[in-house]
């Protein structure tokens, strides 16, 4: 990507023209084109490979998490689609890349401004790349999760097609704002609220229309597809709704009456093995007594404090250490090390969480320029503040007392709310697919050129059958790659622990 120091003048009407190069070097129809090569890596290899650095006793957690279905498991190979993408057709359009952009990495938030926005929330493989292998990570997604929750083939393909849509459309939008326009819009609460109230009111007015006289002075009866499409509406709002509302209360506090308990008059975190491992029960853990450990948290939490603006490091001043724990988090991050981290204000009804998570060299660099940060929890941390609308106040990175470890910081719990995939109907999943669409659209014009970006895109449905296409190629091959996965758990070649 070109830094600050290098850029110069470019007219609307040349990076227009570089997109319409794009498309006529590589045809927009092209992007459908996808199928295994004769070399392809073996898939439990390529996640075998990623288990070398990750907690032993947890690897069998992260197999279970990814044995459950094949979305389970596509949420946790981001290194196998890596590795696939890594030879599919491109523009020649960068951006900085989410890198694992699947429907499950969007959700709620808090900005600064304590109001709850929609974006991107998971940037553990970010950096710069084509802007086509983050839209195909998130649409192959979308086709995946639909044919998990039982949709009718024509249900998944529309709604995949209608996230690259949103997409496209949300481009062109981005291609004719104001440059400063683009990096201040956002999908806040009351958008998502307006957006629902809209729906029902269509649907009113639709209902409103079935009832009555036809032709003849005959009463119009309501169809059972009617029907169904009215309880799929309810249901999607509901959720909806449900999600909102409990968004406002995952914060510190919340997660104080979740993960703590009073002993002796103090907060500590409660022992729930092997999901949450206090610092008392680490012990001899790598190497380290558990006063040892506390002292690496310790420096390192005074190291971490250096990545952060001058006001954030007054703000953790005021704020001390009461209790560590390892936790596990996700699918894909399972194994690799994450903390939580239990801080006290001004007395104990002033609580902190934050959460340490180890990062990793992204899989994409494995098949793209590496990094240009000296360590990946800055890669990570510098990713998210690119491509989020709006970042956690607390988000920081820090070396680990091991030259081969790096973290990043950030909030626990702060409004942080992600959708249930699983639960979804046909209706519901549409529309979260129009505000994913969207978020990567607006994450992707931040970094990149989205004039250029939407000159390649085009304004018909070519683009969108192409990716709804490649989609479904790619999630034949997913199933398949799961049911091998299941077979080498079976057969012994890896062990998984179900059920965590």
């Amino acid at each position: 990507m070109t830094t600050q120091t290098e850029q110069s003048y470019v007219s609307v009407d040349e990076r227009r023209a570089k997109g319409e190069h794009a498309a006529k070097r590589t045809p927009v129809s092209s992007q459908a084109e996808w199928r295994p090569t004769a070399d392809r890596p073996d898939p439990v290899e390529l996640l075998v490979a990623q288990d070398a650095t990750r907690e032993a006793d947890l690897v069998p957690v992260r197999h279970g998490r990814m044995m459950v279905s094949p979305f389970t498991f596509y949420r946790g190979a981001a290194k196998v689609m890596a590795a696939d993408l890594a030879g599919t057709p491109t523009a020649g359009l960068n951006v900085q890349l989410c890198g694992d952009a699947h429907l499950s990495n969007f959700g709620g938030f808090a900005s600064p401004e304590r109001q709850l926005i929609f974006g991107l929330n998971d940037f553990d493989e970010t950096l710069p790349g084509p802007f086509e292998y983050d839209l195909k990570r998130m649409a192959a997604s979308f086709t995946i999760a639909a044919r998990n929750n039982g949709f009718s083939p024509a249900d998944a393909g529309a709604v995949t097609a209608e996230s690259v849509k949103a997409y496209r459309s949300a481009m062109a939008e981005f291609a004719a704002m104001r440059t400063l326009d683009i990096w201040y819009a956002r999908i806040s609460e009351q958008d998502i609220q307006d957006e629902l109230r809209a729906a029902q009111e269509e649907a009113a007015r639709a209902a409103g229309s079935k009832p009555g006289k036809g032709k003849g002075g005959r009463k119009k009866q309501a169809t059972k597809g009617g029907r169904a499409e009215d309880t799929d509406l309810a249901r999607s709002i509901k959720a909806a709704n449900k999600a909102l509302r409990k968004a406002h209360t995952r914060d510190s506090l919340q997660a104080l009456a979740r993960f703590a308990e009073v002993v002796d008059g103090r907060y500590r975190i409660v022992s729930q093995p092997p999901v949450v491992v206090p610092l008392r029960e680490l012990d001899g853990a790598w190497g380290l007594s558990a006063d040892q450990i506390r002292g690496v948290v310790e420096d390192q939490f005074r190291a971490y404090q250096s990545s952060l603006s001058a006001d954030r490091r007054l703000l953790l001043e005021k704020i001390s250490i009461v209790d560590v724990a390892r936790k596990v988090v996700g699918v894909g991050s399972v194994g690799t090390r994450a903390f939580m981290v239990l801080l006290e204000g001004r007395d104990s009804g002033d609580p902190l969480f934050l959460q340490v998570k180890e990062a990793t060299r992204s899989v994409l660099e494995e098949h793209l320029p590496k990094s240009r940060f000296h360590t990946p929890g800055q890669r990570v941390v510098e990713g998210q503040r690119l491509m989020q609308s709006a970042s956690d106040i607390f988000l920081g990175w820090t070396k680990g007392l091991q030259d081969d470890r790096f973290y990043y910081w950030r909030q626990l719990r702060d409004m942080k709310v992600s959708a249930v995939v699983e639960g979804m109907t046909p209706f519901g999943m549409t529309v979260y697919a129009r505000w994913c669409g969207w978020t990567l659209a607006h994450a992707h014009a931040r970094s990149g050129d989205p004039v250029a970006i939407a000159e390649y895109l085009g304004t018909g449905k070519g683009f969108d059958r192409a990716i709804t296409e490649f989609s479904a190629r790619y999630a034949d091959q997913n199933s398949r790659d799961h049911e091998t996965f299941v077979k080498a758990v079976a057969a012994g070649r890896i062990d998984a622990i179900e059920g965590v």
